[in-house]
């Protein structure tokens, strides 16, 4: 993605193909601050006709966008491909899971929406009710160009809010390509995507009754404090560094296979990707051999081929930034290298990294992770904890006792046992600790709660 200034001083965007970089996907120019203003007093004025339409409409609506999507399905799957570089096969299977985010959120205009109950002394009776906020602010990432949208804005929606989609600049042909479908569904400026960069997110944040936010720690860190400042509701989740902890009595090759697809699928550009292998005590050479050899085997290339695991990252300086990290370590193991025209970098394990070491303190978001080692589990949750992220970890053993007794002293928001740490179950809660998350989780019910609040009414008989 390229920006630039037009003689008119509009800021237009160019995205582009990560694998082949002459491909120009998309190209546009930014609305701006008051337009993005517009539309926000646009979905104000469309939010209470689309409540009170009642929940069979919001129900039947999400519905039919759910149809939509998976009729479109290889369509929506060759565009991820082509804009945010996404293997083919993991293209597949987001839009697969953006239909059945919808469809999920389809039946919640009918969950109770409160509850009744007795007051503390006399007749009368005490009420609860949940009601939606209003605009929501829907600011997204490029990285999952179509699930991270539907999983805010399907919830936003069945609960009775409109919604003001700002994607990244990255993932626009992604973002107007979903516009187009869920607005089929829709009434007329119930959802609207407003593309551009920091201009249109800050209007965005400035005029939106709640916001949603998934992106970096830093910017992430500025959305919080400009939403707090304004008294609104506010999630962000934002960055990760997680760990694999590998016990002595894991399945080594089954472990060594997770591991190398959470570090380098999708290139690493996963929040839950995985960044640091924590091997414990006797696990660490056979660890150490068995996860050269999968990091080495990782299919390489391009992106529409539906074996590769690995393909380009979004950007020059992204590729730039992995170069630097791995430049001053210990390279343990490289996989293939592609030499095609897009913005490629080899799978890469790391050892022996001094501690201070940015790989042990930021988020790269690129196909690198550093293999560290632990006396015990007790050592190896210090390690895992040590980073100012905590948003997934994964667990390897075959004595879910003993990975039970240490995963509450893990200082994340979720953890995987014999799994990848990378994965994410729509219909449960979705969030990190420290610098990972802040506000409330997604997905599941406790979306709906976020795009709502909560009234209490007392009914005294007259």
């Amino acid at each position: 993605m390229t920006t630039q200034q037009t003689p008119d001083d509009v800021t237009s965007f160019v995205s582009r193909n990560p694998a082949d970089r002459s491909d120009v996907v998309a190209e546009f120019a930014a609305p701006g601050a008051f337009a993005t203003a517009d539309a926000v007093d646009g979905a104000r004025a469309a939010q209470p006709g689309w409540l009170h339409g009642g929940a069979a409409a919001r129900s039947s609506a999400l519905s039919s966008i759910a149809g939509a999507i998976e009729a479109a399905a290889e369509e929506l799957a060759d565009l991820a491909v082509r804009e945010v570089g996404k293997p083919i096969a993991e293209a597949r299977a987001e839009v697969a899971r953006t239909a059945a985010i919808w469809r999920y959120y389809a039946q919640a205009p009918y969950e109770p929406t409160g509850a009744v109950h007795e007051t503390a002394a006399g007749p009368g009776l005490l009420l609860t009710r949940r009601r939606p906020h209003g605009v929501a602010g829907l600011i997204t990432p490029w990285n999952f160009p179509f699930a991270i949208p539907s999983w805010k804005a399907a919830p936003a929606l069945a609960a009775g809010n409109t919604v003001v989609l700002k994607p990244a600049p990255e993932a626009t042909a992604c973002a107007r390509r979903l516009a187009e479908i869920v607005q089929q569904a829709l009434p007329s400026r119930v959802f609207t995507v407003v593309p551009g960069g920091p201009t249109e997110g800050g209007a965005l944040l400035s005029t939106a009754d709640v916001v949603s936010f998934t992106g970096s720690t830093a910017v992430g860190a500025a959305v919080v404090r400009a939403a707090t400042a304004r008294g609104i509701p506010v999630q962000a989740e934002m960055g990760g560094l997680n760990a694999a902890i590998v016990l002595p009595d894991a399945d080594i090759e089954r472990a060594a296979a997770h591991i190398a697809s959470a570090i380098a699928g999708y290139a690493g550009q996963k929040c839950t990707a995985t960044s640091r292998v924590i091997a414990v005590g006797a696990a660490l050479e056979p660890l150490r051999e068995a996860l050269a050899e999968a990091v080495r085997m990782l299919p390489v290339g391009d992106p529409a081929d539906p074996a590769t695991v690995c393909g380009p990252l979004i950007s020059a300086s992204a590729r730039d930034r992995i170069g630097a990290a791995r430049g001053d370590v210990s390279v343990l193991a490289t996989g293939a290298t592609c030499e095609g025209p897009g913005w490629y970098a080899a799978p890469t394990l790391v050892e022996k990294v001094p501690q201070g070491h940015r790989l042990l303190g930021e988020e790269v978001f690129g196909p690198i992770a550093a293999l560290l080692s632990a006396d015990d589990l007790a050592d190896a949750v210090r390690i895992s904890n040590s980073v100012p992220y905590g948003l997934v970890t994964s667990v390897h053993t075959a004595d879910l006792g003993t990975a039970l007794h240490g995963l509450d002293r893990l200082d994340t928001g979720m953890v995987r046992v014999n799994a990848p740490s990378t994965g994410v179950d729509f219909h449960l809660p979705f969030g990190g600790a420290k610098a990972s998350g802040h506000g409330p989780r997604e997905q599941g019910h406790a979306a709906m709660e976020f795009y709502t609040s909560s009234r209490t009414y007392t009914l005294i008989a007259m």
